[in-house]
């Protein structure tokens, strides 16, 4: 019998190895990144007091066109750094979420950097 592995799983034991190294702090927060099969999700998260700063996602009321594409996640990258900026945020820790950095991911990174993030 042939058993397919759990990728979300491993996936899991990829992030958990990332956020052991990353945290996010007042000054320089966690850039958050999920991604399901349909949309991308992006949060920016300050770690030492617990709190969601601000989220974007492709999801949300406004947003136009597929949420499971390169462009999509690049309108989120864009988002969220809007977002941030309304917040005064300009330098974040990019967290990959145990993805690798390729695809939607990368083209969310590029968003953000585009819209004035620093990481």
């Amino acid at each position: 019998m042939i058993k397919r592995p759990d990728t979300n799983k491993q996936r899991l034991v990829r992030h958990k190895r990332v956020r052991a190294k990353i945290s996010g702090t007042p000054e320089r927060p966690r850039l958050n990144v999920f991604r399901s099969g349909a949309n991308i999700y992006a949060q920016i998260i300050d770690d030492v007091n617990g709190v969601t700063i601000c989220a974007a996602s492709s999801i949300e009321k406004g947003f136009e066109g597929s949420g499971g594409n390169r462009e999509a996640a690049k309108k989120v990258g864009l988002m969220i750094a809007e977002r941030a900026k309304e917040k005064d945020i300009t330098t974040v820790v990019f967290d990959r979420g145990g993805y690798i950095f390729h695809g939607r991911v990368q083209s969310l990174a590029e968003g953000a950097r585009e819209g004035g993030l620093v990481f």
